[in-house]
């Protein structure tokens, strides 16, 4: 004789099991939230120098990894290599400071999902004594022209990171090809070139966050700034996982929302205020570059 009593408890059984199974593929397929770990644990970020060098990664950092539960592993280099990184589909995300080079990479599909996240500016910083008498001009390729007429010591990245390509296109502004004992590249990121350059008392082109962090180390003034040329304007962008499948796409989205949020804007908005009495970076979320006129 047929137990139904028996029947039933086993197909609620298994249904309660097949529920289980369904559900707990549907977590795996889902972004990690607050709490949870995620799959594929790591996201590598390619960023710009500065982003390092300014201490920002340090307030960043912690934040980002227990609101997302993954471990960021930077590649801080400069933006030309980052960006190369990520037309290789060696990266799952970047933020880099070159929108030009930026939006060539974009339109090649290597990259999607770009959003400006924050700004500051660029300095022109020089030994005190000021051989080229830039001190105080208001026209940054004006600058770099009396730099190169009295051959004063200028040192360059010369790694092309976004800082580079700003620096090499005001030489072209100013009909200027640089050469001789007078320029010098160090291929460093700027934390480095701007040691070097203070060393040697050079002139050097620096970004703001960089040189305010490292300050107390320099004898270097700034001697020229306010420029709208001299804008620096960061991005973060995720590597096209259509076109490079093994990218975690899941992680880089949690990386971009995260610097985009309010909690990530705060953190972005505090940094060095603290410290040195003013923020290091203005956010940007929300605003593209048509809002600065590009």
């Amino acid at each position: 004789m047929i137990n139904h009593r028996t029947v039933r408890d086993g197909c609620v059984v298994s249904l309660l099991a097949i529920l289980c199974i369904s559900f707990g593929s549907t977590l795996v397929n889902q972004e990690p939230t607050l709490g949870q770990s995620p799959v594929k644990k790591d996201v590598i970020v390619a960023m710009t120098t500065s982003i390092e060098d300014s201490g920002l990664l340090d307030d960043l950092v912690p934040a980002i990894e227990k609101k997302t539960g993954y471990r960021l592993k930077k590649v801080a280099v400069g933006t030309g290599q980052a960006l190369a990184l990520a037309e290789k589909g060696e990266v799952d995300a970047l933020f880099v400071n070159s929108p030009k080079a930026e939006r060539k990479v974009l339109s090649g599909g290597a990259v999607i999902n770009r959003h400006l996240v924050m700004h500051n500016d660029f300095v022109i910083v020089g030994p005190d004594a000021d051989k080229a008498k830039i001190r105080g001009k208001k026209n940054a390729v004006e600058a770099f022209s009396l730099i190169a007429k009295n051959q004063a010591l200028f040192v360059s990245r010369g790694d092309d990171s976004g800082t580079n390509k700003l620096e090499k296109d005001l030489w072209k502004q100013a009909n200027i090809t640089p050469s001789g004992s007078w320029y010098q590249q160090t291929g460093s990121g700027m934390g480095e070139t701007l040691q070097i350059a203070n060393q040697k008392l050079g002139y050097t082109l620096a970004d703001r966050a960089t040189y305010i962090f490292q300050q107390k180390n320099l004898s270097l003034p700034i001697l020229v700034q306010g420029d709208k040329k001299l804008l620096n304007l960061y991005h973060v962008m995720e590597v096209n996982s259509k076109k490079f499948p093994r990218v975690n796409s899941t992680g880089a989205k949690a990386f971009i929302n995260f610097v985009l949020s309010p909690e990530g804007q705060t953190i972005i908005a505090a940094h060095g205020k603290k410290e040195f009495k003013q923020p290091l970076f203005y956010v940007d979320a929300g605003k593209t570059e048509k809002d600065y006129g590009f």
